[in-house]
């Protein structure tokens, strides 16, 4: 009798530590997915020949056979040769599971063919 609740004691351990890790994965892909999204918007952002307007910009990504919503906000720094770009991106829930920094310059340097 003694060995059988020891049983069940060490069985309902494993089963809550299974149930943790299964969560643990559903966040982690979760994360994953978003932080590819805001890679893809501040790429974007970055390779644009057009700098972003300067304030806050929203929109919807499909990803991973989710939306995902972004918010992308563009402010000056203290140079006026640098732009900051921060992306959040967002579940369905309203969530934030991805954020990015980076920084652009606010006009492409100028090409010059020899």
């Amino acid at each position: 009798m003694v060995a059988l609740a020891v049983f069940s004691l060490a069985a309902m351990a494993l089963i809550r530590l299974e149930g943790a890790t299964i969560r643990g994965a559903g966040i982690l892909d979760s994360t994953l997915v978003a932080q590819m999204v805001a890679r893809n918007v501040a790429i974007e952002a970055i390779t644009d020949p057009q700098p972003p307007a300067i304030g806050k910009t929203q929109g919807v990504e499909q990803n991973g056979g989710r939306a995902w919503t972004w918010t992308r906000v563009t402010q000056p720094t203290g140079d006026v040769r640098i732009l900051r770009i921060e992306v959040a991106v967002a579940d369905a829930n309203g969530t934030v599971h991805g954020r990015l920094s980076v920084v652009r310059p606010p006009n492409p340097p100028p090409v010059t063919v020899s």
